[in-house]
C-alpha cells in the first residue's frame, strides 16, 4: 500500500503551472531591459506563492512551485550544464502553437562538455520548503534527453570526441545535482524522460534510424545510463520518472502504445514508480501494466492538460477500473497526463479549468482509495 506521508501519493500533479499574465509580462519587460533581475525574481516569487496556495486549496499533499523560473522544463536545467540547447526547431527555441497537433521534435546542440558548476534546483526547493507546509517536488529532465534529440552525431559534432565521456560527464552531473538536493533536505525527485514513450512511434521509430539510431538499442543504453544514475541516488531520495508523447501549447510529439518499451521499461529500469500519459488513445491501451512488478507504482495521467474539456468523475473511474484488468488497484495512483504548460507560454486552458482540473484528480483519488 503507498504510504500517505511519501511520494508517490494516489493524487499527483506532474509539475508546471500556467504562468500568471503578470508574470509573462514582468518577464517580457526583463527580455526588454525594463526591469531588473531582482525585479523579475520578485514577481516569480509572488507568482510562486500563489502556485503553492492552489495546490493547498485543491487537496494536494505535495508541491511544486509551477516551474515558474523556467522558460521550458528541459531548456532551464541543461543550460546550466554547460553551452547545452535542447530546446530548439529549425534552430530557434520551441514554442507554443495550435492544438491537437503534431510538431517536430526539438532538437539538441552540444557545444560544449556537460558540466556541472552549482546546484540548479535546490533554490527551488529551498523556495518551495520555506513557503508551504506541503512535501516539496523537485521536477528534472532525464539523463537522456540531450541525447535523444541530437544523438551520437549531436554529441560528436563539438564538444566531445568519445561517446562514453559524454555519459560519463551526464551520470556524474546528475549525480551531483541529486547530491546537493539531498544535502538540502529534498526527498521527492521526478525525472522528465519523455523519449521512452515516444519509441513505440513507427514515425519517431525512422526518424532515429535516419540518424543513425536503433531505436530499440537505444531502450537499452538509456535503461543502463539512468540506472547508474539510480544506483548512485541518495538514500531516502524517492524518484519517479514521468513520460509523455509531447506537450506543448497542447501540441504532441507522437504517438504509439507502451508495448514496444513496456517489458524493459518497468522491469529492468529501477525506478519504483511511473507517472504515465493515458489522458487520449494515442498513448494505446492499459494491457502494458500486467508487465509491472508487484513493487511498483503506475501514476495513471488520465486527465488531459491538452484540453479545456473537463473530464467525467464517473468515466475516470471507469478507466481506473479498467486498469484494475492488469494491475492492482493498490499499485495504481492517478494525475493529469503532464504539466499545464512545459513551456511557459502554457497549454490552452484557462487558470479556472486547470485549479478544477487538479480537483477532480483529488476528488477522484478520495473517492477511489479514500485519500490524496
Amino acid at each position: 500500500m503507498l504510504s500517505q506521508t511519501n511520494p508517490p501519493f494516489r493524487a499527483e500533479q506532474i509539475g508546471s503551472l500556467l504562468r500568471p499574465k503578470a508574470l509573462l509580462e514582468q518577464r517580457a519587460k526583463f527580455a526588454r531591459g525594463e526591469i531588473s533581475q531582482a525585479e523579475l525574481t520578485q514577481a516569480e516569487d509572488d507568482a510562486i506563492r500563489g502556485a503553492l496556495e492552489l495546490q493547498e486549496r485543491v487537496g494536494l499533499k505535495f508541491a511544486t512551485d509551477g516551474e515558474f523560473r523556467r522558460r521550458s522544463y528541459h531548456s532551464f536545467f541543461y543550460r546550466q550544464l554547460g553551452e547545452l540547447s535542447i530546446d530548439t526547431v529549425g534552430g530557434e527555441d520551441a514554442k507554443g502553437g495550435n492544438a491537437g497537433q503534431r510538431v517536430a521534435q526539438p532538437v539538441a546542440m552540444i557545444n560544449s562538455r556537460v558540466r556541472w558548476t552549482h546546484p540548479i534546483n535546490v533554490p527551488d526547493f529551498a523556495f518551495i520548503r520555506a513557503n508551504t507546509a506541503l512535501l516539496p517536488k523537485i521536477t528534472i529532465p532525464g539523463p537522456c534527453a540531450l541525447h535523444f534529440r541530437g544523438g551520437d552525431a549531436a554529441v560528436l559534432a563539438r564538444a566531445y570526441q568519445d561517446l562514453d565521456q559524454f555519459w560519463d560527464d551526464t551520470v556524474t552531473a546528475f549525480g551531483h545535482e541529486l547530491d546537493a538536493l539531498s544535502k538540502a533536505g529534498c526527498r521527492y525527485v521526478q525525472i522528465d524522460e519523455t523519449a521512452f514513450a515516444k519509441f513505440g512511434d513507427p514515425e519517431v521509430q525512422q526518424w532515429l534510424k535516419a540518424r543513425g539510431d536503433d531505436w530499440s538499442a537505444l531502450i537499452d543504453k538509456y535503461i543502463a545510463v539512468t540506472n547508474r544514475v539510480l544506483k548512485g541516488a541518495p538514500a531516502g531520495m524517492r524518484i519517479g520518472m514521468h513520460l509523455c508523447r509531447g506537450n506543448r501549447g497542447g501540441q504532441w510529439h507522437s504517438e504509439g502504445s507502451y508495448d514496444d518499451v513496456a517489458d524493459r521499461l518497468f522491469n529492468a529500469l529501477n525506478i519504483p514508480f511511473y507517472f504515465l500519459e493515458y489522458d487520449s488513445p494515442r498513448a494505446g491501451t492499459f494491457t502494458p501494466l500486467r508487465l509491472l512488478p508487484k513493487h511498483k507504482t503506475a501514476v495513471l495521467g488520465i486527465v488531459s492538460t491538452k484540453t479545456p474539456a473537463m473530464e467525467s468523475k464517473d468515466e475516470m473511474k471507469r478507466r481506473v477500473e479498467d486498469a484494475t484488468r492488469y494491475l492492482e488497484l493498490d499499485n495504481l495512483a492517478i494525475s493529469p497526463q503532464c504539466g499545464f504548460a512545459s513551456v511557459d507560454t502554457g497549454n490552452p486552458i484557462t487558470a479556472e479549468v486547470q485549479e478544477q482540473k487538479l480537483r477532480l484528480v483529488v476528488e477522484l483519488a478520495k473517492d477511489i482509495w479514500g485519500t490524496a
